[in-house]
């Protein structure tokens, strides 16, 4: 039905659903901060750093991203499948912030719910942009169409009317990362102040003298020293954004310092699973290409056995062409690879892993010797630490701490990559559990 709908009708439909959420929750956010991360990736990573700065002074802050959500003391995983919620639960959740007294509201924001008009009737005041590259081209129609429904966050920040918080005037402004090229593009003149941040560039803020280990990573800011339990110079860029855009909310760097320092890493982000083996076993999110490069970049450094990674891609559709190229940077980057099921959605799983598995192939796997095709995903994990030996690092990609996997006809398992490998590690050591049953729940769109 709706690829007979006309494109007009549907933008008028989804700016009236816009409309309709927020006058049902009273418009929420002219009550709130409002604090929007956009970008290809990295969001969740920055949503999250700048949640927990934010509380640095006793505030309460919200938070809705494709990891967490959070109101208040209260903070629980997205089980949705959806990075960005639809207009009426996002508006509630926005309502909830305010009820339960939060003064910060941070909104990951994505392309395609800008396209939806998700964001339409939110009063934003800040938008941070963490990075720009070709992904989600298939969706959009191309990078330029991509780039322009990120740029409308920022285009639609500017145009709002001056807001007040508490009798004071909230400030209007633009967080950027100096080191993307793109990021010029977002420099709209409306805002009060544009704020810069990198590694590479000279700006305002920039992170300098990063030394990183397996687990943890530091740097200065001037003369501040940080460091960040989540390593990888990706992890930098995330955590020098929400410093740049606490601090441009009056946040003492120092104390700044120290909330992030006592974040014991990011669940589902570069997150260790310690059992007690003698190998390193990491899950992470990274789902496409860039962010599995730079994670890779990360683990090749202190790489001391080999690299055997399980991997996949998401179905539904989406970014076909990205499929075999997972499989090329696996099979570049990692000693064995391992395709197996992630999110398939309505597509055939089987497909999937064979297209990943093409491009491994392609790229000089051997199937069977150094390139396995396993359809369960717990088999393959579990295949993973079978093969792994001491000093050997076992990679798992593409889902991170999500507790869902999405499968056929609209049903979500409940999955949890962690738990999983838990499970496999303790029955390797001899501290075997049971295994948990798998039961299908509907999505709720």
């Amino acid at each position: 039905m709706r690829k007979m709908t006309p494109s007009w009708a549907l933008d008028l439909y989804h700016r009236f659903l816009a409309w309709l959420a927020a006058i049902l929750y009273r418009h929420p956010s002219r009550d709130l901060i409002v604090i929007g991360v956009t970008g290809t990736s990295g969001k969740s990573s920055t949503c999250y750093f700048l949640a927990k700065a934010l509380e640095a002074d006793g505030s309460k802050t919200g938070m809705t991203s494709t990891a967490f959500f959070k109101v208040a003391d209260s903070e629980w995983t997205n089980d949705t499948k959806m990075t960005m919620l639809g207009r009426f639960k996002l508006q509630k959740m926005l309502r909830n912030m305010v009820d339960a007294g939060c003064r910060y509201a941070i909104v990951e924001t994505t392309s395609q719910g800008i396209v939806q008009h998700r964001h339409q009737e939110i009063d934003y005041d800040i938008c941070v942009f963490t990075n720009l590259y070709p992904e989600h081209l298939e969706a959009h129609g191309g990078f330029e169409n991509y780039k322009q429904a990120k740029l409308e966050l920022f285009r639609h920040t500017a145009s709002l009317p001056p807001k007040s918080i508490e009798k004071e005037a909230a400030p209007r402004i633009a967080v950027l990362n100096k080191d993307n090229e793109h990021a010029k593009d977002f420099a709209l003149k409306k805002f009060d102040r544009i704020v810069w941040f990198g590694v590479e560039s000279d700006a305002e803020y920039q992170a300098k003298n990063v030394a990183s280990d397996l687990e943890q990573v530091a740097f200065y800011i001037g003369d501040t020293h940080f460091e960040i339990h989540t390593p990888g110079e990706v992890m930098v860029y995330n955590a020098i954004a929400a410093i740049a855009t606490a601090e441009a909310l009056g946040f003492p760097r120092e104390e700044l310092s120290a909330r992030l320092r006592a974040i014991r890493g990011i669940p589902g982000r570069y997150e260790f699973i310690h059992e007690g083996q003698s190998f390193h076993v990491i899950v992470d999110y990274a789902f496409e290409p860039v962010a599995l490069e730079r994670l890779f970049d990360t683990v090749s450094a202190f790489k001391n056995g080999r690299i055997i990674h399980v991997t996949g891609s998401a179905g539904g559709g989406r970014d076909l062409s990205r499929r075999p190229l997972m499989g090329s940077i696996s099979a570049k980057r990692a000693d064995i690879t391992i395709v197996t099921n992630e999110d398939p959605y309505d597509d055939d799983p089987m497909k999937i892993i064979e297209d990943v598995a093409k491009g491994a192939a392609q790229s000089g796997r051997k199937d069977g010797v150094d390139l396995f095709k396993i359809l369960d995903r717990s088999e393959a994990i579990t295949k993973a630490i079978g093969l792994a030996e001491s000093k050997d690092i076992v990679l798992i990609t593409g889902k991170g701490n999500e507790p869902v996997m999405a499968v056929a006809d609209g049903k979500k398992i409940p999955w949890d990559d962690r738990e999983v490998t838990r499970s496999v590690l303790k029955e390797l050591l001899g501290k075997s559990e049971g295994d948990d049953e798998k039961e299908t729940i509907d999505v709720v769109e």
